[in-house]
């Protein structure tokens, strides 16, 4: 099956790195050159801004024309446009202004307006400045400059040349020669050709720069997923043996990855112990079922073939036996799925005088204990805890329940030989017998406290053994109060 391109980890992670970084480089591109063409374009608004104001100082002090001193830059066009929009005076070898004022400038050394102005309006332009300005003799007509300063862009042609320039515009206003507007423009060959530089080296850089990152994120990506390739390998190596005391590799690197390992070989040995258990459940149930089995078929072929020698006593032994092996298996099972013990309320102490009663040897002092569960899982455990007590007595088992805090608890106690320290947590495994010969002879499997306990865990409960005032067993048994 063809392999999607986009099917492992890997890919998509080198696909989300590499779309992230493109975006972020995108975004702070943009800002970048937004940026800087900004500060140049305010660079040049401010040396615009610089030259017009300069200008506008001078005409407002009453300067001739031609002893204007910004009309003497080269590379920052200048012209003065009244307010019926003629232009009265201008740099020199300036041709043509775009955008600033009036379209077309007069060189201040022309007798006659630039670009084809009628001789008519080079007259009027004569006597609106007074030709070409004020008499030395005259006393200074003053000026009042507009504190405001406007900008355009727009383009200059100077010397047959066409540039962009940004234009500042500066008003002088004269009480009797009215209004006039002075532009002037500073260059922007700096600002394009610093955005233009900025963009190129983006559009070269961006893409290598991607490519950088796509390549270290697909080879750490690679090196970080190997260690899951190499668990992977090996948990389908162990389903296909079905050995399970095989164990995955754990990586030295401390993180995730190794964390995983070591759960899944925690994993690993948890089922390795239940299927064990499983194993050795089936074979001591197996070997458990077979004695009770072969005794009731040798006696009922016997019976058979000699009914005068057919013990029917035996036989009905050896079927009890099984019936309440079976069901101790059954429930075994029940429980190791899951089964919940329910949340019915009953009597703690009423449970136990129930089931003590008919046996001999056995007294309860028991009080009124309400728990909550199956009723039914409870008393099997109280059954097979005062079982075990009789098979273990001299003479006498005592039972006790009493309210202890939070928890019910019944205790019961025999004189016998008590338990073992060492075996004390060992007679609550399956099948296990301290003592196997007089344990089969009494019937017992050694499933009893096994299913006392388990009972007793899944009711959140516990079942502990310590030893008797009288010197034998004493079971503990407690389980929550009900509220």
């Amino acid at each position: 099956m063809t392999r999607r391109w986009f099917g492992s980890v890997r890919s998509r992670a080198t696909l989300a790195a590499t779309l992230v970084v493109a975006v972020a480089l995108l975004a702070a591109g943009a800002a970048v050159l937004l940026s800087l063409r900004s500060d140049l374009t305010g660079q040049a608004e401010s040396e615009a801004a610089s030259a017009a104001r300069a200008v506008a100082v001078e005409l407002s002090d009453g300067r001739p024309y031609d002893r204007l001193t910004g009309l003497d830059e080269d590379d920052r066009p200048v012209q003065i446009v009244d307010e019926r929009g003629r232009v009265v005076a201008a740099s020199e070898d300036l041709e043509r202004v775009t955008g600033a004022g009036a379209d077309t400038a007069r060189s201040r050394n022309s007798g006659g307006p630039a670009g084809g102005e009628s001789d008519d309006d080079a007259d009027d332009s004569d006597d609106a400045n007074g030709s070409d300005g004020p008499d030395d003799d005259d006393p200074a007509p003053r000026g009042e400059v507009d504190s405001d300063t406007d900008f355009s862009t727009g383009t200059a042609t100077i010397d047959g040349t066409t540039a962009d320039y940004r234009f500042a515009a500066v008003e002088v206003e004269f009480e009797d020669r009215g209004k006039f507007t002075v532009y002037a423009g500073a260059p922007l060959a700096a600002e394009r050709s610093a955005v233009g530089t900025a963009t190129t080296a983006m559009l070269i850089g961006f893409p290598l720069l991607l490519a950088v990152v796509a390549g270290a994120t697909w080879l750490v990506t690679r090196r970080a997923l190997s260690p899951v390739e190499g668990i992977r390998r090996e948990m389908a190596a162990i389903t296909a043996s079905e050995d399970l005391a095989r164990r995955v590799p754990v990586p030295a690197t401390h993180d995730e990855v190794a964390r995983l390992a070591l759960t899944t070989n925690e994993t690993l040995a948890a089922l390795e112990s239940s299927v064990e258990r499983q194993r050795r459940f089936v074979a001591d149930a197996s070997h458990e079922l077979r004695s009770p089995i072969a005794s009731l078929r040798t006696q009922l072929e016997v019976g058979a073939a000699h009914p005068e020698l057919l013990d029917l006593d035996g036989a009905v032994t050896d079927t009890v036996r099984l019936q309440t092996l079976a069901a101790d298996l059954l429930l075994l099972a029940r429980l190791d799925a899951g089964e919940r013990p329910g949340d019915a309320r009953f009597d703690l102490g009423a449970l136990a005088r129930e089931h003590a009663e008919g046996r001999a040897g056995v007294t309860v002092t028991a009080d009124e204990v309400p728990v909550a569960g199956s009723r039914a899982q409870v008393g099997r455990v109280l059954t097979n805890l005062m079982d075990n007590a009789r098979r273990h007595a001299r003479s006498a088992v005592t039972v006790g329940v009493r309210a202890e805090g939070e928890w019910a608890v019944v205790a019961v106690a025999d004189d016998g030989d008590g338990v073992p320290e060492a075996d004390r947590e060992r007679i609550f495994e399956r099948f296990v017998r301290l003592d196997e010969a007089r344990s089969r002879d009494d019937g017992g499997a050694g499933l009893g406290l096994a299913i006392a306990r388990d009972v007793a865990v899944r009711h959140g409960g516990t079942l502990t053994v310590g030893r008797a005032p009288a010197g034998g067993a004493l079971f503990e048994l407690r389980l929550p109060r009900a509220r």
